[in-house]
């Protein structure tokens, strides 16, 4: 389905189906964003609330967990929205 870490490729390696008619866009940027970023920042604000940590440990905590709970579902966010724009037949909104 992936040509690079969130290219997708121009059709199906084994069926053949044309993605053309895929565009999940910032999909998986918005679900990221709202689901693995709001955790991160609320280990950043707890460090600093609880401990006052330097900005080092900020950035030795922080900067790795964010990086591990933000890229790692960008791709399986991706493929989701793939499937669900072809389970569901989405296409662009037309005036009747």
């Amino acid at each position: 389905m992936f040509q690079g870490f969130l290219t997708l490729r121009p059709e199906c390696e084994a069926c053949g189906l044309d993605y053309s008619f895929a565009d999940p866009a910032d999909g998986p940027a918005f679900f990221v964003i709202c689901f693995a970023c709001i955790p991160s920042v609320l280990l950043g604000v707890w460090l600093e609330v609880a401990f006052s940590a330097p900005v080092w440990v900020q950035l030795l905590v922080t900067g790795p967990f964010m990086l591990a709970t933000c890229i790692p579902p960008l791709r399986p966010l991706k493929g989701w929205l793939v499937a669900s724009q072809y389970f569901y037949k989405a296409e662009e909104g037309k005036l009747a």
